[in-house]
């Protein structure tokens, strides 16, 4: 599993990963397959192993919006699990997906007897509360072009790499998930993506964009 240093998985000790890999199952998602839907009452845990998944929620008024994307080492499906409450969003695999499963009850009792699997726990979801209110600000508010620019900014610093010529980044999204982020269509996505790579800042290609000018997209950022 190679894995952010800051994620769920890489922030455990050795014997925390030894405690959860006796009582899980491997299982594998092919591309488009559902882990568990919103409302669902099921109870797995999964700390994803490889591959990419997504976040999606349906609010009052139907429209489902991409909360996020996990990817290694990443822990899905937690809160469940700990209050027993049905699904709050639907997890879907984005690409070949190779997860470690956890049945939610043995998942809460492990929880109870590992202090440090807590403690790690916690953490991670208080950078997840503090991650949906910083994006609540970033792409709740503004014009649309703020929004995207905010959301390419994001999207840089969580998955960019430095080339010669900028910052790529290569998404998994489509451009309709990437709209519903930032709460526009995807007409009025695909109108501020052309002006940003008519003024220079940007180039874009199969679910991928290249940032060339950084400093400026965060001043439309602002």
């Amino acid at each position: 599993m190679v894995s952010s240093p800051e994620s769920f998985w890489e922030k455990l000790g050795p014997a925390e990963r030894d405690s959860i890999e006796r009582i899980a199952t491997r299982r594998t998602f092919a591309p488009g397959d559902f882990l568990c839907h919103q409302g669902d009452q099921t109870r797995n845990v999964h700390v994803v192993r490889s591959g990419h998944v997504r976040v999606l929620a349906t609010g009052p008024d139907a429209r489902e919006v991409v909360i996020a994307v996990r990817t290694p080492g990443d822990v899905i499906g937690e809160l469940a699990a700990l209050d027993n409450s049905p699904r709050s969003a639907t997890l879907q695999a984005l690409t070949p997906v190779d997860v470690l499963t956890v049945p939610g009850a043995r998942f809460a009792r492990l929880c109870q007897a590992e202090p440090r699997l807590s403690w790690v726990l916690l953490a991670v979801i208080a950078n997840r509360l503090r991650d949906a209110d910083r994006q609540w600000l970033e792409f709740g508010g503004g014009s649309v072009l703020r929004r995207v620019a905010a959301l390419l900014l994001e999207l840089a610093v969580r998955h960019g790499k430095p080339t010669g010529v900028g910052v790529e980044i290569a998404t998994p999204a489509t451009q309709d998930e990437l709209a519903a982020t930032v709460a526009t269509s995807r007409e009025s996505l695909a109108r501020v993506l052309r002006e940003l790579r008519a003024r220079g800042l940007i180039t874009t290609g199969r679910r991928r964009v290249t940032i060339h000018r950084m400093a400026e997209l965060e001043r439309l950022a602002r």
